[in-house]
């Protein structure tokens, strides 16, 4: 394996690669842009790249599917850490190009929902089509198939383009949550400022199945963070559950909830406990009463004076 080589949803230019430049060891690794989110990730899994920077998350679309279906369904990895950066987009023409000459405009699925509004007040005649990923709809306007792209802005250096429009986002404070991804191995210790990630799979299709996968964290205090329906590809009604928690597989409430769902449900993938970027754990507030470890600690000896006829 490459311990020095890091993978990320390329190609130069995107979003994906400028928050990867935000780590401070991305400084002294090998940064390899790839063709797509399982093109990065099936590096790591061959063992080409020690780990992978993909997005799995947008405050405005939601869960990147692309990310949480490969983590369902490819070979097991791990998340080991993520990262927030601030979304928003330039127009990027070729040079001399007027707005009034857009006919064609291309970027990422995820950015179209982003810039949707601005589109629609700016250039309604423009047709859409998407593009594998918004650096590579940079590169396709240089190549002249589009008119322009939305990018970062600072992609219009990379591909000969300048950006006619920048600071572009219909809805403000906009951001993105990537995850760096590799082999399975033991989760980092606890921070004080923890998810966890899973994914599950419900077994027979019947009322309440969903509610006993919720309860299992309910009952325990654990706070879900994102929560998303995938389909497994086996027919109509066959859906897996992306599951983020609040917490480090080491709290007692956290790990008694995952064994929970191990037992209830047919099949059940740990993603990793990482800590949550931008939060500080002096602020994240105490468990609810009945819920930490000191409390599953103390339940455990009652019970076991009841079972020795001390209590």
């Amino acid at each position: 394996m490459s311990a020095t080589r890091y993978t990320y949803l390329g190609p130069e230019g995107t979003f994906t690669e400028a928050a990867l430049r935000t780590l401070p060891e991305a400084a002294t690794r090998e940064l390899i842009p790839m063709v797509s989110v399982p093109a990065a990730l099936d590096a790591v899994r061959n063992g080409d790249a020690a780990a992978a920077l993909v997005p799995i998350e947008n405050s405005v679309e939601g869960g990147v599917t692309a990310t949480l279906d490969e983590l369902a369904s490819g070979g097991p990895l791990m998340i080991y850490r993520e990262v927030l950066l601030p979304i928003a987009f330039a127009l990027l023409v070729r040079p001399g190009t007027q707005l009034s000459e857009i006919r064609t405009v291309t970027g990422h699925p995820v950015a179209q929902p982003q810039v949707r509004k601005w589109l629609r007040e700016h250039l309604p005649d423009a047709v859409w089509e998407s593009a594998a990923s918004n650096a590579d709809g940079a590169r396709l306007v240089r190549e002249g198939k589009y008119d322009a792209a939305f990018a970062g802005e600072f992609a219009a250096a990379t591909y000969g383009l300048e950006a006619l429009v920048t600071e572009i986002h219909d809805a403000e404070n906009a951001e993105t949550r990537f995850v760096l991804v590799g082999r399975p191995a033991r989760p980092s210790a606890p921070t004080g400022a923890d998810r966890t990630s899973v994914v599950v799979w419900l077994g027979d299709d019947r009322p309440g199945a969903l509610l006993e996968l919720l309860q299992e964290f309910a009952v325990r205090g654990v706070n879900l963070m994102l929560i998303q329906s995938r389909p497994t590809g086996e027919g109509i009604g066959n859906y897996c559950f992306s599951v983020d928690a609040e917490g480090h597989i080491s709290e007692r409430r956290v790990s008694e909830a995952l064994m929970g769902l191990r037992r209830t449900a047919p099949k059940v993938r740990f993603l990793g406990s990482y800590p949550r970027a931008g939060v500080d754990p002096a602020e994240v507030g105490t468990p609810r009463p009945g819920t930490s470890d000191t409390d599953f600690t103390d339940a455990a000896d009652w019970l076991t004076r009841c079972q020795d006829g001390r209590a």
